[in-house]
Order: structure tokens, then sequence, then C-alpha cells
């Protein structure tokens, strides 16, 4: 599939598909029909040519728009020939130049996976499924979206030509240059022009260097970064490993002000530690927000503004999240001590609760599901579900047969949850897959029974239920 979109450029024959996927590779769509792109073309083959000089080499491909929808939909292409800049699948803006007219501009695609990047490709035919039928040029449109021109089309100067494979050389480099030498720093403080960033670790292994890295990869756009393992430029900065040092060049400095600013990039852990000694029946961890982001956002701290924000996961799956407020030991101390004493009240999220829930199959949402499914007075048969599960919408039919069957049972509930909208608040109801059954017996609430290996049909489930209800008004017989 990936072979009859994407076509490697002929300056970069010898590299396998594979590795502009993986390594850096440029994606430009373009049109066979289009005056624009056969104009653009050989600029375009000059950037590949040289880009295939440097060294490492770097990887252009381009793709015939016309051979593929939904890619070109997906990083909004609204003309052509259009080129975009990706990091980590995402857009990254290139601040370059449009035509004189201000209609036309160029974007570029671009992935890379070094030390610095990682590129994980889930499903390799998102990339073969890019066609547009037609070749035209949406005026006014692009200045909307949130994407920066790279270069005007047509004939392009050198000075953009050049600056497009002085970008593209930059961005295959590594974020952080590492320094070496104390001369290196003094040169840096005496001749520079720029802020001086400087991390100092132990060694690659150092997992503050590798946060480093990352963190410096999001700005590098920004400042120029730099990193050493130098013990002797570590004593010159009179900081030990684990620090970030920013300083001025001299030209800069003023007596009024610190020649240096030092920031201990373990000191958010220092805070946690000061207050985990004292709770030793805890686990405390700490995090990065990216690894953790739709977690945040169920939290409702997406948007808090702090630098850090806190969380409290307890036994049974139910989460507590402390106020914004600015991050302190003492603060996290007083969170800690008021989740032990019971005081906090746990975040959910749920669905709103049904003003409407007479029908045979009760709706749980987040906030319901103690008072339904745990409720101590009824057996509950509850389903859990996902609105896209073609398995779920087949056993809707059947599931609504059942509730009607048992309607009349007075201790005995046919419940279902959408599990991708509310919170399950026990994590002895675990969901791996969709539906997933269990039958929760009044008496044993926090031991209920998964349906396992029958087939999910109205003959089958009703055998399950008469299995493991603890009471009900008919016989099996009457059933």
């Amino acid at each position: 599939m990936l072979r009859t979109s994407v076509r490697r450029h002929p300056g970069n024959a010898e590299l396998p598909l594979w590795f502009c996927l993986t390594l850096f590779y440029l994606l430009v769509s373009s049109s066979d029909r289009c005056g624009h792109c056969k104009q653009f073309a050989p600029e375009y083959e000059k950037i590949a040519k040289t880009l295939k000089e440097n060294d490492p080499p770097i990887p252009v491909a381009k793709v015939d728009a016309t051979a593929a929808t939904s890619l070109a939909s997906r990083f909004d292409v609204s003309g052509y020939p259009t080129i975009k800049i990706l990091k980590k699948g995402q857009p990254v803006d290139y601040d370059g130049s449009r035509t004189e007219d201000g209609k036309h501009q160029s974007v570029a695609i671009l992935c890379k996976k070094a030390k610095n990047y990682i590129v994980l490709l889930l499903n390799v035919t998102i990339l073969t499924d890019f066609d547009l039928k037609l070749c035209y040029l949406k005026q006014n449109s692009i200045t909307k979206a949130e994407i920066l021109p790279v270069f005007s089309i047509g004939c392009m100067p050198e000075n953009k030509f050049a600056g497009i494979v002085d970008y593209m050389i930059e961005q295959a480099g590594p974020p952080s240059k590492q320094i070496q030498a104390t001369k290196q720093v003094q040169e840096f403080l005496r001749d520079g022009d720029d802020v001086i960033i400087i991390g100092v670790f132990s060694g690659e292994n150092d997992k503050a260097y590798q946060l480093y890295q990352e963190a410096a990869n999001g700005l590098r756009e920004d400042y120029k970064f730099h990193h050493t393992f130098s013990n002797e430029i570590a004593k010159l900065l009179k900081v030990s490993p684990g620090k970030l040092v920013v300083m001025q060049p001299e030209k800069f400095q003023s007596k009024h002000e610190p020649k240096m600013h030092v920031l201990d990039l373990k000191y958010w852990r220092g805070k946690v530690l000061e207050v985990a000694k004292d709770f030793p029946e805890y686990v405390f961890a700490v995090s990065d927000e990216e690894d953790y982001s739709s977690e945040i956002k169920d939290l409702g701290l997406l948007e808090s503004g702090e630098d850090v924000n806190v969380a409290i996961l307890d036994e049974g799956g139910k989460k507590y999240a402390m106020e914004p407020e600015e991050f302190d030991s003492d603060v996290l101390k007083q969170f800690v001590v008021a989740f032990k004493k019971g005081k906090l009240k746990p975040i959910v999220k749920s669905q709103p609760v049904p003003k409407n829930n007479k029908g045979p199959v009760k709706v749980v949402v987040g906030k319901t599901f103690d008072t339904i499914v745990m409720d101590p007075k009824n057996d509950v048969l509850i389903e859990f579900y996902a609105p896209w599960c073609g398995h779920c919408k087949k056993l809707e039919p059947v599931y609504t047969e059942l509730g009607k069957k048992y309607k009349n049972e007075k201790n005995l509930v046919i419940a279902k949850m959408d599990a991708t909208a509310n919170d399950v608040m026990s994590d002895r109801y675990k969901v791996e897959g969709f539906p997933t059954i269990y039958f929760a017996p009044r008496d044993k609430k926090n031991n209920p029974i998964k349906f396992e290996g029958g087939d999910r049909d109205l003959e089958h489930l009703s055998k399950f239920i008469e299995e493991h209800a603890t009471k009900l008004s008919r016989t099996k017989e009457e059933l």
C-alpha cells in the first residue's frame, strides 16, 4: 500500500521506504494537472539534492495527491503544491514567506526520528489514504489555519531556498549541543549574542538529561541549548549535576543583576520527597504531564495554569485532584492529610444523570454508579459498552429484550453504561474490551461475576442471571 502512494524522490532513491518513515522525511502533495506544481518541481529537486548531501542525509519524499482524501483533509491541504512540517505527527510552524499577492503559500510535512524524536506509526495505511480529485487553490483560507508558509510558489530566490535547507538541516540535528571544554563556555560569554542555556548532567543515562532533551526539542525554535557532562565545566559554573544554568553574554550583563540563574531540575522531586517520607503507607510518583494528558483532562486540571498538578488514585480506582494552587511541600502535605481523613470528594468523569430512567434497561453514568450498581438491595447485571463498538450494537436489541423479560423483578436491575464517557467507580469491574458484562450480587458487590464464554443471546444471558441471582420472584420454569 505504501509503495503505491509515497514515491521516493529520485535524489534519495537508495533510501528504503521504512527509513523515510522512521528518520526524517518530507512529504509533499502535488498534482500533475497543477501548473504551480510543475513550476515548483525544479526547486523541490534542488532541495532534495542538497538535503541528500547533508551528513547524515535527510530523506525527501513526495506524494501525488490525485492518487489518494482523508490525509489531505487531516492536514488541511487546500492548494497545490503544499508542504507541511510535522514532528511527532503534529505540525510545526516554519516562519517563511508568501508570494507578493499574498494568496498562495506553501507549507512542508516533515517527520523525524532521532534520539530526540519518536515517531510511532500505528497504522501505515493512513499514509496511503491521500486523494484529492481536483487541483485547486482556495484563496484567503490558509491565513486562518494554524500553519505558517515556508516559501513562495514559483521561481524561488536563492536566499529562500537556502533558508529551507538550513532549517531542515538544523532540525535534523540534536536539540542540544554538547560542550566539552571550559574554553567553549568562556567563548560563549565573551563573543555570544544569545542567551546561553547549559544543562549539567552526570551522563547520557541521567534521567534529568533525557527530560532536558525533550524540553529543548520543544523550544529549539526559540533558544539555543547546550549540555555538558564535564566536571570541569560544572566547577566553572559552580553547580552540581542536575542543574540548569541560564546566562547572558558579557556584553549584556549588568552589575545590578546576577550573572547567571540556576534551576535545580530535581526541585519538584525534592518537594515531593519531603512529604513522602511522612506517609510511608502511600506510593508517591513524579511523571511528565504530556504522558498523562488524557488523565489530567479527566481530572479537570488541563487548564489549571499551574506548573505542577497533583492527584491521588486510591486502591478502588477513585481519583482525587488537588485544587490548582502554587505547588509547595506544605500544600501537598495538607492535600494528603485531607485524603487520609476522608475529607476529599472523588473526581468522576460522568455524562449527565438521565432525567427519565424508567426503561427496561437502566442507564448508569459515572455519578450514579455507586447508587445503582453498588446498591446492596439489588442484584445488578451491568453491561459496559462503547458507542462505536460493532459487537455492542449487535447486542443492544438482545439486551433490551432481556430487560423487558425481567422488568417486574423488584430486586434485579438490568443496566448499561458507556465506559468511554464515564468512570467505572470500582477497580473490581475491569473493562478490557467491549462489551463487558458483570453480574453484581447484592451481597457481594466487590466480587462481581464476569459473563464469559457463552453466546451473548437471550438464552445464555438469562441462564447467567438465573445461576447467580440471589432472589427471583419466579421460578426458573416460570421464566
